[in-house]
């Protein structure tokens, strides 16, 4: 995946990697999509993380996270670092523990 230039073809790699859940935010909690299982901090491990800029602005940045939950969910997140992205999102994941960190 050296090569690829957007953050679906990154995603894609994933799911055949088994990271297929989806996650939204919602009231200041992580949830599964399908289960509806509502998760905290601690309980997000980051196996991965990959960081994007817009190709026409720079400050169009986002992250790409693949994570697993101590329930066994896996899947991606991705995080707007525009000026209109998602805040409280961002704060979330700066909330997970260092510990819970596996992409350094």
């Amino acid at each position: 995946m050296e090569y690829a230039k957007h953050e679906i073809e990154y995603i894609n790699a994933l799911k055949e990697k088994g990271y297929t859940s989806n996650f939204r935010m919602i009231d200041g909690l992580l949830v599964e999509i399908n289960s509806k299982e509502k998760l905290k901090p601690e309980q997000i491990f980051i196996d991965q993380e990959m960081r994007f800029e817009g190709m026409s602005n720079p400050s169009d940045a986002s992250i790409l996270y693949a994570i697993k939950t101590d329930s066994g969910f896996k899947g991606t997140v991705l995080a707007s670092y525009a000026p209109t992205g998602n805040l409280e999102l961002a704060e979330f994941f700066k909330e997970i523990p260092k510990s819970n960190n596996n992409a350094n």
